[in-house]
């Protein structure tokens, strides 16, 4: 068995297709030409040259193994891990079906394999380090090895999708990433996503339970607003308060629902944040989980907008990163930050 990294578009555009469709797709954006009849990776380039004539020579040396991959190397029995755009989760499924080619699909859908979704919205906290690094590969496509991660992800469907023993990532370990060929390639890691992965576990680690809203109510407090925060224990739905101006007696008035849990959140909780937002005379909500939301509470987002905001680990980390400097030493000492510079690298040919 051979787990691949496919993702579902540089911004998740794809992300319900997939999962609705039971289906991985190539999203490269105009390439209505059958690859069934490629036998290598030289036959890709030549479509590949064909399709792109403006590309660079490198773009299409890379965008060929990777079709390649999906086309030729990919197998029913395989493992595709899916990273979500829409929360701090990832998909795993099992591909069940050949290299299928629609030439009256919409683009950019040409290209798929079927697949039975084994679990879907499997926290990222579950994985360990290493591989979450390796799913931060900046490819859209490409075999995922380094440090048996096959075997490890298959155990983890055995341990109720969480990872077992947890191995030390080592710095050597980076060079033998991933696989986009038929010979093993160096793959570019995301150095900025494996980044945020290791200040989220240490987030994770320090503030689980009440702590979490302690942080969220420094961030408001950066950010100029008077917060009151409830005492440990049940909260009856209060977990801040916030308001601009010295006194809170500004507007808006916040009333905040803070949940450390790792796995998305359903409904009833926004629906109770609501209520409450009611019962305190509160103009806005701000509902904060550390796992994201369900679908059921994403599908609301335009509704609520001018109602609610909805924050996920990664708007937490946004939210960190860019009041990092107005925080209290205090918080600098609890969640020590550097500032790291590193090279972007071209995206795919995909929208």
């Amino acid at each position: 068995m051979a787990l691949w990294l496919n993702r579902a578009g540089s911004r998740g555009q794809y992300e319900d297709r997939f999962l609705e469709q039971n289906r991985i797709y190539l999203t490269w954006n105009g390439l209505n030409t059958d690859l069934s009849k490629a036998k290598n990776k030289g036959d890709i380039a030549s479509v590949l040259r064909v399709q792109y004539p403006e590309a660079p020579k490198g773009r299409i040396s890379q965008n060929t193994g990777q079709l390649w991959s999906f086309v030729g190397r990919m197998s029913p029995g395989d493992w595709v891990a899916l990273p979500s755009k829409q929360g701090p989760v990832i998909h795993i499924g099992e591909i069940v079906g050949d290299y299928e080619y629609d030439p009256n699909a919409e683009d950019p859908y040409y290209h798929s394999r079927r697949v039975q979704w084994l679990q879907l919205e499997i926290p990222r906290s579950h994985f360990d380090g290493d591989i979450l690094a390796s799913l931060g590969a900046f490819s859209t496509i490409c075999q995922i090895k380094r440090n048996e991660a096959e075997r490890r992800v298959k155990e983890m469907a055995e341990h109720n999708w969480r990872a077992t023993a947890a191995p030390h990532p080592r710095v050597s370990d980076l060079s033998d990433e991933t696989e986009t060929g038929d010979s093993d390639e160096d793959e570019a890691i995301d150095l900025g996503a494996m980044g945020r992965e290791q200040i989220a576990a240490h987030i994770l680690a320090k503030y689980k339970g009440h702590p979490l809203a302690r942080l969220v109510q420094v961030l408001l407090e950066a950010q100029g607003y008077t917060v009151y925060r409830s005492p440990d224990g049940p909260d009856q739905g209060i977990d801040l308060l916030a308001s601009p101006s010295t006194l809170g007696f500004g507007s808006p008035r916040i009333c905040v629902q803070v949940k450390s849990q790792e796995s998305p959140l359903d409904r009833p909780t926004l629906d109770q944040l609501i209520g409450t937002m009611a019962n305190v005379g509160a103009d806005r909500g701000l509902l904060v989980c550390w796992g994201g939301f369900k679908s059921s509470i994403i599908k609301e987002k335009a509704r609520m907008f001018f109602k609610v905001r909805l924050w996920d680990r990664d708007d937490l980390l946004d939210q960190i990163f860019e009041n990092y400097d107005r925080l209290p030493e205090s918080m600098h000492t609890e969640l020590p930050l550097q500032r790291v510079w590193a090279m972007a690298l071209p995206t795919d040919e995909e929208a």
